[in-house]
């Protein structure tokens, strides 16, 4: 399963991490427990939370049941640094619904990404697309943790995700792979994100990379 391999703006994450951490002096993990599981035995809508800039019309996001995206201990008891997180979460779903919908030019995705990174999330729904991939299986995303700037408009955010379970599926042939033989499941990402001016949060960077996670 293709990872976000979208190593070009591994320095950006770096610089703006190292900003923030700057300002801020440090992260924050959170620890509480909440699962987000877009698995139900229908597509589900997601709602816009209050704390992530009310009165904002979000894209509604569905994904099958077929494809099960979860997402532990995504909570923080600071309302500004978990409407971060309910968009963050929003945007990985938004790319995933794009690639079983097949549709590389995806409104959420847009919606949730700022102008100098659409191009590269799209190019990242294209190489499934492009195969007449969709996803399906489990994909658990775990292990956030945030760094705020100090005027609360930019961020950065790492977490893992778990391709034990994850599958690709030709749309033609119905072939279902899991990645090759010795392949480390766990993927670590790097994001940056920026609030706009209407109060959404938005990726402008993200890098990711194969790694030891932990669970």
């Amino acid at each position: 399963m293709a990872h976000r391999a979208l190593t070009t703006t591994a320095a950006a994450f770096a610089t703006a991490a190292a900003l923030l951490l700057t300002a801020c002096g440090g992260g924050d993990d959170s620890s509480s427990d909440d699962t987000d599981d877009a698995g139900n035995s229908s597509p589900s809508p997601t709602a816009s939370k209050p704390s992530a800039a009310p009165g904002v019309k979000r894209p509604v996001i569905k994904l099958p049941s077929s494809f099960q995206l979860t997402f532990e201990n995504w909570t923080s008891s600071d309302p500004v640094e978990q409407a971060m997180l309910d968009d963050a979460k929003e945007e990985v779903r938004a790319g995933y619904a794009a690639i079983i919908a097949n549709d590389p030019d995806s409104e959420a995705v847009t919606f949730y990404d700022t102008e100098g990174i659409r191009g590269l999330t799209k190019q990242w729904i294209k190489s499934y697309t492009d195969k007449d991939l969709t996803v399906i299986g489990k994909l658990p995303a775990f292990d956030p943790k945030v760094v705020m700037a100090g005027n609360g408009k930019g961020a950065a955010l790492t977490y893992c995700t778990d391709e034990t379970d994850a599958k690709t599926r030709n749309r033609k042939t119905s072939k279902v792979e899991g990645n090759p033989a010795g392949t480390n499941p766990y993927v670590r990402y790097s994001v940056s994100l920026v609030k706009n001016e209407q109060g959404v949060w938005q990726n402008s960077s993200v890098h990711s990379e194969r790694r030891k996670c932990s669970k």
